[in-house]
């Protein structure tokens, strides 16, 4: 996915990071890519790219307690094959929330970047870029074999509860920084 692929390393070098850690994502973000044959292919390498959604609604945002980690987080994951990171995040935020998430308008939305250890034991760093999407105000409805726990947080709320990895993106979205 040449094009995508493109659009990710042009986003990911205009990007402005909201703090010290998405600097430092980013930079070792771009490492990585220069060296993945295959970066969106979570079965190529053990560190490969993955799409997360920042879920918005005028409740606020929208986050799931995970599973194997037992963090609130953002909904977000694997990339499909033949999808782009925008589209697994909007596809997580339904799969992972049950909400009909889309992107704002004017498309696909970088509001942050964050390099972390994945999940999964195959999964050693994960590449992760963050959408904004919007959703509707409905209570959310994880999809089967999803974490049961998932609700909408005001900006302070989830501030307090998030995993330390989203703190930079909810200060910019509380801050309107970015999101």
């Amino acid at each position: 996915m040449p094009d995508a692929l493109d659009e990710v390393r042009s986003a990911l070098r205009s990007r402005t990071p909201v703090d010290e850690r998405e600097r430092g994502s980013i930079a070792q973000f771009l490492t990585e890519l220069d060296r993945l044959a295959a970066p969106f292919d979570e079965w190529a390498d053990e560190v490969h790219v993955t799409g997360s959604a920042v879920v918005v609604s005028e409740r606020g945002v929208a986050l799931h307690r995970h599973k194997r980690l037992g963090t609130w987080l953002q909904p977000g994951g694997h990339i499909d094959p033949g999808e782009t990171p925008w589209e697994a995040a909007r596809r997580e935020a339904h799969e992972e929330l049950g909400l009909a998430a889309a992107h704002p308008p004017g498309g696909a939305r970088l509001v942050h970047v964050d390099v972390h250890r994945g999940a999964k034991e195959r999964c050693r760093l994960h590449l992760d870029l963050r959408y904004l999407v919007v959703a509707p105000p409905l209570e959310p409805a994880p999809g089967p074999g999803e974490s049961p726990l998932a609700r909408w947080f005001t900006i302070d709320e989830a501030l307090a509860v998030a995993d330390e990895g989203l703190v930079g993106a909810l200060r910019a979205l509380r801050e309107g920084t970015d999101a």
